[in-house]
């Protein structure tokens, strides 16, 4: 029975809170806004920061409650626990409800290893103040966060506490997540992408 947190955990992370809550408040689609996407910085930027940050509250909580419910119900092998984590990343990438179009998982993975690994959640945060200090890109900080998280994992991991199959997973989802910011990558080599308090646009 437990397996079927699989398809809940992809069902959790495909729920498009930020275009909920745009929708709901403005009647506008925030796919249509600033970089297009629905995640919490492209809502801050075109709708303010009081639906910023509920959208990044509320994506990170599925991401939370998906590998809560991972860790609490029945056996829970490891494996069931890294299905549980590429899973609701996926879903909220690649949403259903939004005919595919979703976010890149940043939010929703910040959730997910404050269920999973806080401790290494911890450093990768380290990484990213570092970076939005230095350079006040997000989405340059959100990379290089995510790539770190999978070498923070070993720790755990040569510890006992984590299993290699979640370190690998974890690579594999942060690998996705950085993948998903080629149009950012692609912006930061031309000198064009936005820095944190510009804004984007009105909500179209």
């Amino acid at each position: 029975m437990h397996w079927l947190l699989l398809p809940l955990a992809f069902l959790l992370g495909s729920i498009p809170f930020g275009y909920l809550l745009v929708r709901w408040h403005t009647g506008g689609d925030i796919r249509r806004s600033g970089s297009g996407n629905i995640g919490a910085t492209n809502v801050l930027r075109t709708a303010g920061k009081k639906l910023g940050i509920l959208t990044l509250l509320l994506d990170a909580f599925k991401g939370w409650l998906a590998l809560w419910l991972a860790l609490h119900w029945g056996q829970n092998p490891a494996v069931l626990v890294a299905g549980c984590l590429f899973l609701v990343i996926v879903g909220h990438m690649f949403s259903p409800w939004l005919r595919g179009h979703g976010g890149k998982g940043v939010a929703t993975a910040l959730g997910a290893f404050m269920a999973l690994a806080p401790g290494a959640l911890a450093g990768a945060v380290v990484v990213f103040l570092i970076v939005l200090a230095a350079w006040r890109y997000v989405s340059l900080a959100s990379i290089c966060a995510c790539s770190a998280l999978p070498l923070l994992l070993l720790i755990p991991m040569h510890a006992g506490h984590i299993a290699p199959v979640i370190v690998a997973v974890t690579a594999a989802a942060m690998a996705l997540v950085v993948y998903r910011h080629k149009g950012n990558l692609s912006r930061l080599s031309q000198g064009t992408e936005s820095r944190l308090g510009q804004g984007a646009g009105k909500i179209a």
